[in-house]
């Protein structure tokens, strides 16, 4: 078994080459640093090959099967190990993949945003997946090794951080700049301009590393399930406040609305149970809603009473004539049951007919003697007045 352990690491060391378990790596280090004269390379079609020393790159060897000699690559030659003789060359090598790698997938909690709204701060999260390709392998090697994430998982979370945090500050900057409701972004409604804010903003900050974000996808801004049932009730309760005329106005007319609905709603088992103790207390419920109505309407503002049609005349220096005239023709409806006359013979105040019920003598049709206005002012008189109520002159007969 020795033998055979011993002839497996020759031949590894014989021959480099990204393992199949590693092939959806963005980035592989490869193991040993001490590497053979003449070891053979492979390169896939969509890597590079970086070879670094003391925090730099050497060299890059790009796809195909090389045989590592000075011959073939003069900057081995700087990686030559004296102390054997030149049959090893000391170095670090990186496969790093050039290709788009999707569907990679990231969540986490954004933090509390102010809805604009309604005011409150919200706690929200992300998730999502976006798919990242590698620029310059060169420029993210040496970041990567100065910020010691040199292996897959480890650059992998990294980035997740990274992306997370340029999505955090662009959304709560959107949300504040264009004010936009935070139930809002949660439906989606948004998605496509955060998308492209992200993006972009997630470039500005990987692009020194040799990164570029191509796309994101399965994009969702999120709020626990509590939180938004608290921001769509707030919402309705301002939309009614509003309707109502006011806050105090509506929270009256939600208790009216709740107790008359209970009482509608109410069981038999009362003192006057089964379909008449239902039916009291559903005309109970609908009193009660109809004095929420009448609430409602005491808060609209009232309309002045119209002004008399004399009074105006008067007001705006009529001619009596013109007020007579006027009158005349709103007076044209005839006398109803309740009037009264002066008779012309006993001057006592009678009601209207044929006639005096004191005297006896015949009364004067109403009709024909037509309604009695004030020279003064142009009031109209009662049948019987003797003196204008209105500016106290005698009334003519």
């Amino acid at each position: 078994m020795s033998i055979l352990r011993s002839i497996r690491g020759e031949a590894r060391r014989a021959f480099i080459a990204r393992g199949d378990e590693t092939k959806n790596d963005i980035i592989f280090k490869h193991p040993d640093s001490n590497i053979r004269w003449g070891t053979q390379l492979t390169v896939m079609a969509d890597e590079k090959a970086l070879f670094m020393r003391d925090g730099k790159v050497v060299g890059t060897i790009g796809p195909g099967r090389h045989t590592l000699e000075a011959n073939n690559f003069p900057f081995l030659s700087m990686l030559i190990d004296a102390v054997t003789g030149g049959n090893l060359f000391v170095t670090e090598i990186y496969f790093v993949s050039t290709r788009e790698f999707s569907q990679i997938k990231f969540g986490g909690p954004i933090g509390d945003v102010r809805d604009p709204g309604t005011g409150l701060a919200v706690g929200t999260m992300v998730h999502g997946d976006f798919s990242v390709r590698v620029t310059d392998p060169e420029r993210l090697v040496i970041g990567l090794v100065g910020l010691q994430r040199t292996s897959n998982d480890a650059f992998i979370g990294w980035f997740k951080n990274l992306l997370l945090k340029t999505i955090r500050d662009h959304v709560a900057r959107l949300m504040v700049k264009k004010q936009w409701p935070l139930l809002d972004v949660t439906s989606g409604a948004y998605t496509v301009e955060i998308e492209d804010e992200v993006v972009e903003g997630a470039r500005r900050h990987i692009d020194g590393y040799g990164l570029t974000v191509v796309r994101l996808g399965n994009f969702t801004i999120a709020i626990k399930a509590d939180d938004e049932e608290t921001l769509k009730n707030f919402k309705r309760d301002t939309a009614y406040s509003r309707l109502a005329g006011g806050f105090q106005q509506y929270a009256a007319g939600s208790a009216m609305l709740g107790a008359g609905e209970g009482m509608a709603k109410g069981g038999g088992g009362g003192g006057g149970g089964g379909a008449e103790g239902n039916a009291a207390l559903g005309g109970a419920g609908l009193g009660v809603g109809f004095g929420m109505a009448n609430m409602f309407m005491a808060q609209q503002q009232h309309q002045p009473p119209p002004q008399h049609p004399g009074a105006a005349q008067a007001h705006h220096g009529t001619p009596p004539g013109a007020a007579q005239q006027h009158g005349a023709t709103a007076a044209a409806a005839p006398a109803g049951a309740g009037q009264s006359i002066s008779c012309p013979s006993c001057n006592t105040s009678v009601p209207t007919g044929k006639f005096c019920t004191n005297c006896g003598k015949q009364l004067p049709s109403p009709e024909a003697a037509g309604p009695k206005f004030c020279v003064g002012c142009g009031n109209k008189l009662a049948p019987n007045a003797r003196f204008c109520p209105g500016c106290g002159k005698e009334a003519v007969a």
